[in-house]
């Protein structure tokens, strides 16, 4: 492979898995950094945030570069955590290969099974790295069988382990027949197979031939033949059937002791797809950058970090967005962790930071040329599930809190914000309780802004049982002109969805026809909030008799009237309460998912259906209505009981009546002072 070009390579994995000290260790071993950095002593490259260092673990996206053996290549580390994902995905898409670091751990096993699914639904090449192989207590072919239910493509070792006692000491690279001992810190040395281990190796490099042959019909008639395929044929079907995304290989070793990198790093740099087949599968074509994450750094400002596909990027080029409106770029950057360095220009391949461009997003593909990309790209988002009110705690920062807002959900794909129009409450969208956490850090760490958090309002609504007919009478004097207003409403329940409807039947102009809008909006009024504290759904009410004064009748006073009238309508007619219900659909591993139909069941869900879920291994679909109110903290009490991995996507269905007793508990805790 030459150097022409920078090849993208993701990190990728379950939380914990040890992706961030891989990535260190890399760096290290190709020069890239002088000592290697540690997740535990905060002395990483990446995670190099404070939220980060406090958790000890990854909360946002990370990209490194180096430089092996005259090859270039970037470095994306992709959270781990599920509720951090999101920031990562669009860079992933971007990736030439993923590496998924996983641990020995057979429990851990199944944490596999979404990143794998993941990298096959988007077509994006990869390999598996077993992480901690010095901690290994069971063997690697249990592992590895254990996995393969798990990826649609064969699973094919590339190593095998050579055993001192219970200790994995050293490996045989089965492409090559030879032996290598661990040396910490240093590069493996090449040893003698002992007679045992040779039996071994002879046994499973047969069979990484026949999980190469099954897509190499030449090869297949070669080990038919018991004739030795060559090394070159070996190595070429290797990087064909990887990069094809027919067969995941798998190698592993130890981040923290730098048992295996060399190797890993010679796997990159021979079966990494060049960015031109990248941008193929992401239908892009022509001179591109692929922007994948917006950052506003305290040194640069707005920083759009991106992919360079097809040409190269100098500082100054002429840049244009999608519709073709020129862009002004104020600097090209290199990126390494939380470090910028300036730069005059990027090749084909690089991951940069373009700063200043103004009017574009993460996802969006622009020129790096005057001539706009095609592209059929198109962002996967993910559900934000969980949701916080928020009220900047001084008035005076509210202009500032609604910047930090736009700035923070810029940065990550995550997060979002609105204004609820029911409860007039800004509400912050996230992944997961952690994730609003850490925004909430990052909000009063840069920006300064205390908040004052609770969760958000449930809108509750209410409706009525039957028909009343109602008078409502505003009669005021005062000295002067005095107040007048006379209606008779009849209200009635209407159906479900209905709305809210007002007509009229006034013969003989009992009440003029200039206040007939006014009675309406004392209607309205009266309907924004009813006699239970909530907004009132579904009800029609008919102006149908009425008075006036020539002299002392308004507009104010029919609409006080109208609402008047209203008010005591609905307060008669058997109001009820109502709550919004959601339908749920939950992807759940199998072993957890009598544990989330159990905490389904308690939050007053009711079960629709079940299946399983369609091409994985042991995962189930719950279908459920679920109270609103049951979501409240729903994804953390799910991920809990299955290992992180169950999650869920809800949506708004229907308004159900509270049952009598629960409707009074909540009546009454509204109705409390704040």
């Amino acid at each position: 492979m030459s150097g022409c070009c920078t090849r993208a390579i993701a990190l990728v994995g379950p939380a914990g898995g040890g992706k961030t000290s891989l990535a260190e260790a890399i760096l290290f071993i190709t020069g890239a950094v002088p000592r290697q950095g540690s997740v535990q002593a905060g002395s990483s490259v990446g995670d190099a945030s404070p939220e980060a260092r406090e958790r000890g673990s990854s909360t946002e996206l990370n990209l490194m570069h180096f430089e092996w053996m005259g090859d270039r290549f970037a470095l994306i580390d992709v959270p781990g955590g599920p509720g951090f994902a999101a920031d990562g995905s669009i860079a992933l898409d971007m990736a030439d290969l993923a590496i998924v670091v996983i641990d020995p751990d057979p429990d851990r096993v199944a944490l596999a099974q979404p990143v794998l699914r993941r990298l096959e639904r988007s077509g994006i090449p990869h390999a598996l790295f077993v992480n901690k192989i010095d901690q290994a207590r069971g063997s690697i072919e249990d592992l590895l069988t254990a996995l393969a239910p798990m990826s649609t493509a064969a699973l094919v070792a590339r190593q095998i382990p050579i055993r001192a006692g219970e200790r994995v000491a050293g490996f045989v690279d089965l492409a090559l027949e030879r032996g290598y001992h661990y040396e910490p810190g240093k590069k493996s040395q090449q040893v003698a197979l002992a007679p045992h281990v040779k039996d071994d190796e002879s046994a499973a490099r047969f069979h990484m031939l026949e999980q190469l042959a099954d897509h190499d019909d030449l090869l297949l008639e070669q080990l038919l033949s018991d004739e030795q395929p060559s090394l070159d044929t070996v190595f070429a079907d290797l990087a064909r059937e990887t990069a094809s995304g027919l067969i995941v290989p798998v190698l592993f070793g130890s981040a923290s002791n730098g048992f295996g990198i060399r190797q890993l790093l010679k796997m990159l740099r021979h079966d990494t797809p060049m960015p031109a087949q990248t941008a193929e599968r992401l239908a892009i074509q022509g001179d591109a950058a692929q922007l994948f994450k917006i950052s506003h750094a305290a040194t640069v400002g707005r920083l759009a970090l991106a992919r360079l596909f097809g040409g190269a990027l100098g500082d100054g080029a002429e840049m244009v967005d999608a519709a073709g409106r020129p862009l002004r770029p104020g600097g090209l950057f290199a990126v390494q962790g939380s470090a910028t360095t300036k730069i005059p220009s990027a090749g084909a391949g690089a991951i940069v930071g373009i700063a200043k461009i103004e009017g574009v997003q993460a996802g969006d593909v622009i020129g790096i040329t005057a001539q706009v990309p095609a592209t059929g790209y198109a962002v996967e988002k993910a559900a934000a599930n969980c949701a916080l009110a928020i009220a900047a705690k001084d008035h005076k920062d509210e202009v500032r809190l609604s910047t930090a807002l736009n700035r923070l959900a810029e940065e990550d794909a995550g997060l979002h914000w609105d204004q609820d129009e029911g409860s007039r409450e800004t509400l912050l969208h996230g992944m997961s309780e952690d994730h609003l956490a850490v925004a909430l850090d990052r909000l009063k760490r840069r920006y300064g802004v205390a908040v004052s958090v609770h969760a958000p309002t449930i809108a509750y609504r209410e409706s009525i049982r039957k028909a009343v007919t109602q008078r409502g009478r505003h009669k005021k004097q005062s000295g002067g002109h005095g107040q007048f207003g006379d209606v008779v409403l009849e209200v009635r329940p209407l159906d479900r969805g209905e709305g809210i409807r007002f007509e009229e039947r006034i013969t003989g102009g009992a009440v003029p026809k200039q206040y007939i809008p006014a009675v309406e909006k004392g209607m309205l009024d009266a309907v924004a909030k009813g006699p239970l504290g909530f907004a009132v759904v579904d009800v029609a009410a008919v102006l149908v008799d009425g008075s006036f004064h020539s002299v002392d009748s308004s507009e104010l006073a029919f609409r006080t009237a109208g609402r008047m009238a209203m008010s005591d309508a609905l307060a008669a007619a058997a109001p009820y309460l109502l709550e919004p219900v959601a339908h749920v659909t939950i992807m759940s591993p199998g072993a957890a998912t009598s544990r989330i139909t159990s905490a389904v069941a308690s939050r007053r869900g009711q079960m629709l259906r079940m299946t399983t879920l369609d091409g994985w291994f042991h995962w189930d679909v719950l279908e459920v209505l679920l109270p609103e109110a049951g979501l409240r903290g729903m994804e953390a009490e799910i991920r809990s009981m299955s290992q992180g991995m169950a999650h869920y996507e809800a949506h708004f269905d229907h308004l159900a009546e509270v049952n009598a007793k629960l409707a009074d508990s909540i009546v009454h805790r509204a109705r409390e002072p704040a």
